[in-house]
This record gives structure tokens, sequence and C-alpha cells, in this order.
């Protein structure tokens, strides 16, 4: 059975030893929140402009997940933005189902560890990478070669691009040229551009929260 977009994509973020690429939570949950939002205008339930997604079959998928946020959309006709925003409030635990598929599907495998003794933390190393390096070798040939990239490709490359994941799949020789060409792939697509808008929006509130606490911290002398 093929994986979805947000499959794809939350192997593209883990790491060798099982564990998520170092970026803000909420920046991952927007990323997959859009690559089922993605994937529903791909099977054509829902359709995006430049203003607001809207419903156009609420006839189910066949899947859980993807059935449970086309129930959450209603018809006011709100922003992709928005539903990026509102999907990971509604599916608290989005993430954690997507990794039981992947489970499930016996391409990962969950361990549980004790930090201190105390806290638990929880890896999912791959059992067998082919289905991720599968993944990454699609992302690289369609950046790389300058190849006309298909709708699945232009998804999860937006997805990759939006959440700052470019410099695990890319080396450091390749990166100039890959971003390039991925803004330009980026482009193609509204819902990758509205993960993209809340992921920054995000990083502002992050900086801005730091840069509050620094200044309490260090209080300026008078």
């Amino acid at each position: 059975m093929p994986l979805t977009f947000a499959e794809e994509f939350l192997l593209l973020a883990l790491d060798d030893r099982g564990r998520l690429a170092d970026i803000p939570p909420m920046a991952l949950e927007y990323g997959l929140a859009g690559a089922l939002l993605m994937e529903l205008s791909l099977d054509n339930r829902i359709d995006t402009d430049l203003e607001s997604l809207y419903i156009v079959n609420r006839e189910p998928c066949g899947d859980d997940l993807k059935d449970m946020v086309l129930r959450l959309i209603d018809d006011e006709r709100s922003s992709a933005k928005f539903w990026v925003k509102e999907i990971p409030n509604r599916i608290p635990d989005l993430r954690e189902q997507l990794m039981d598929r992947l489970v499930k599907h016996g391409i990962l495998r969950k361990e549980e560890h004790k930090v201190l003794w105390v806290f638990s933390s929880r890896r999912y190393p791959c059992i067998d990478n082919r289905e991720e390096e599968e993944v990454r070798r699609r992302v690289r040939r369609t950046v790389l070669d300058d190849e006309l990239p298909y709708p699945r490709d232009i998804v999860l490359i937006s997805l990759v691009y939006s959440c700052d994941l470019v410099d695990e799949i890319f080396s450091e020789g390749e990166r100039n040229k890959a971003y390039d060409r991925i803004e330009e792939i980026s482009k193609m697509d509204l819902i990758g551009q509205a993960v993209n808008t809340a992921v920054q929006e995000l990083n502002r509130l992050i900086a801005a929260a730091v840069t509050a606490v620094t200044s309490m911290g260090n209080p300026m002398r008078v």
C-alpha cells in the first residue's frame, strides 16, 4: 500500500537514530497538516485559491486520518493557512497516529528509553530504510537533476522547504543549487505556501520569546 504524503514527510524528518530533526515541534505539526490537506486536494476532495480553502466533495476517502480532516473542514471558506494551524489543535496526537501507522507498516520500530532513569524518551528507528531512501532519492533527483516535478514530489519538496529540512537531505556542496530549485518548485503549490507562512510566523514568535527571556535575564544597567 503506497505511503501517504504525511507518512513520507515524517520519514524525511527522522534522523538515522529514529529521532525527529531539530525543528520546532509545531512546525512539524503544520507540515503534517499541510501534507494531509495536499493529499485531499489531489483526491479532489478540497480546492484552494489565494484566499480560501473549500470542500468540493465530502465523499470519504477510505483513510481514517484524511477522512477525519475532511469532516473537520467547514463551509466557512477559511484560508489554507487557517487549516494548517487549526488541524493540529483539533487532532493533537496527529504525529503519534502517523508514527503508529509507520510502525504497523513494518517501516519503523518504536523504542522507549529512560533519561536520568525518570523521563521517557521515544525513538522510531527504521527497520528497513528502503522506503525512506526511495523518498529521499525522489526529492534529490527532482531537485538536482532539474526533472519536471510530479505532483507528489512538488508536495514533498514544498514541505521540506517550509519546515527547514533541506540541510537534512542535501550536502553542503549541493545546497546553493538545491535552495534555488526548491524555491522555484515551492511556488507551484498554494497549500505548501500556506505551511511556509505558518512556520515563518511560528519562528518569529519563538525568536521574540527568546529575545524577551534574554532581556529579562540581562536587565540594562542605569
